[in-house]
């Protein structure tokens, strides 16, 4: 849709010049992680094989439970409400990263699970044998180290990354703080990147010993699969796995993060950061502001540089000091309490420009699951809809929260009264 060409994009701005185009910021992250999978060969091959091994689901599940029942009988597992639920293997969704945690959660917890069902099928006299020899390649592919260290490691980068794809996805989020959200995912991705390798290796040999994969000799030569020693480079297994390895994809992370999340160190989003409301008050820059206001011509073009200087800066000496407009929790809170004292009254300037920011789409997935409910509303009993009515009912799925609050019988009553019925609603 961005359409900087002939797209969506440009007929608006043919209509309007200061429309300015926000990519979808939780999509932004979804390629970032997507990008990071399809660059890295052994993070790809990871996947790859996670995948594979979801195809076997039925199988992983009903061997946990008699797992599950046989711990529960000898007393080696707690029971309670809330205790022991179903867990199986997820197929991630190749358009929704957040599920790859779940999957490799999962994985993780039922790691010695899924090596005793492939080693079933492996064995089993009635398995064909493309399967047998299937199953046989897995094992040797799960039980290694190789596999173990990319499991924990991607665990720990998408436990971060999925933190901040939900936050990204809240319906009530607002510029300043997505770009807040932003800056503190990359600055966990470079502190786990400058301080974390020694915990991540420590808790993949403790994974590796429970689960009696062999563990590597850091100080030993690396063997690289599938290649000549004669022509595999003269490095050691700490090389690596922390340099190739571990530095390698939180380095592309990052990149890509900051590749696709560019748009937050531009102008415009810089300046609206100065709307903040954290610490009272303390990232307010008059000079940002009036930079901000010269994306809006049509609104602020015929005011002076000198006129919204000094009109801010009152502005800021007004709220700064007024402890109603303290622990605000941000821009659009700032909004309502300016209306409930009648400071925009005072500052319109500021209330303007407050307002044209607060409609600065921040895109999240709800956006995209309008897009969806279509599949609900239009489906092949119901194709002849007319557009009226698909929107009727489009607004009706989309704002269910709202429309929960509504009572029926108000709402058979209403329509009661339109005309006269043969048979009663009430």
């Amino acid at each position: 849709m961005k359409g900087e060409i002939n797209g969506l994009k440009t007929l608006i701005l043919a209509e309007n010049s200061s429309t300015y185009y926000i990519h979808c910021f939780a999509h932004q992250l979804q390629l970032a992680l997507v990008a990071v999978a399809e660059n890295h060969k052994e993070v790809g091959d990871f996947f790859t094989t996670v995948n594979r091994s979801c195809k076997r689901a039925d199988m992983v599940r009903d061997s946990q439970t008699r797992k599950l029942a046989e711990a529960i009988a000898v007393n080696e597992q707690e029971t309670g409400q809330g205790l022991n639920q179903e867990m199986s293997l997820k197929r991630p969704g190749d358009t929704r990263w957040g599920s790859y945690y779940g999957a490799l959660l999962n994985f993780e917890h039922l790691f010695s699970t899924i090596i005793n069902v492939l080693e079933r099928i492996e064995d089993d006299p009635s398995t064909e044998p493309k399967t047998a020899s299937h199953a046989w390649r897995m094992l040797i592919t799960i039980q290694d180290f190789r596999f173990v260290f990319i499991l924990k490691l991607m665990i720990e980068v998408l436990a971060i990354t999925n933190e901040l794809s939900l936050a990204l996805q809240r319906r009530d989020q607002d510029i300043v703080n997505a770009m807040k959200l932003v800056r503190v995912g990359k600055t966990r991705l470079q502190e786990m990147r400058d301080r974390g390798w020694e915990s991540l290796l420590e808790d993949v040999i403790l994974f590796c010993t429970k689960e009696s994969v062999h563990i590597l000799g850091m100080d030993d030569e690396y063997v690289l699969p599938g290649r000549s020693r004669r022509k595999a480079p003269q490095i050691t297994n700490l090389h690596h796995y922390q340099v190739e390895l571990y530095y390698s994809v939180l380095d592309m992370q990052l990149q890509e993060l900051n590749n696709h999340f560019d748009e937050v160190n531009t102008r415009l989003l810089t300046c609206m950061a100065s709307l903040s409301l954290e610490n009272e008050f303390s990232a307010f820059d008059r000079e940002k502001l009036v930079s901000l206001t010269r994306f809006y011509p049509t609104e602020f073009g015929h005011l002076s540089d000198s006129f919204l200087l000094r009109d801010f800066e009152n502005y800021y000496q007004s709220v700064k000091n007024d402890e109603l407009f303290h622990g605000l929790k941000g821009i659009d809170e700032l909004c309502q309490l300016m209306v409930k004292t009648k400071v925009n009254i005072s500052y319109p300037w500021v209330y303007l420009l407050l307002k044209v920011v607060l409609t600065l789409p921040v895109a999240t997935a709800s956006v995209e699951r309008a897009f969806s409910a279509l599949s609900y509303i239009k489906n092949k009993l119901r194709n002849r809809l007319g557009d009226q009515f698909v929107n009727d009912c489009l607004v009706g799925y989309i704002e269910r929260d709202l429309l929960n609050t509504v009572d029926t019988e108000c709402i058979l009553e209403y329509f009661q009264n339109m005309k006269t019925r043969r048979g009663i609603l009430l």
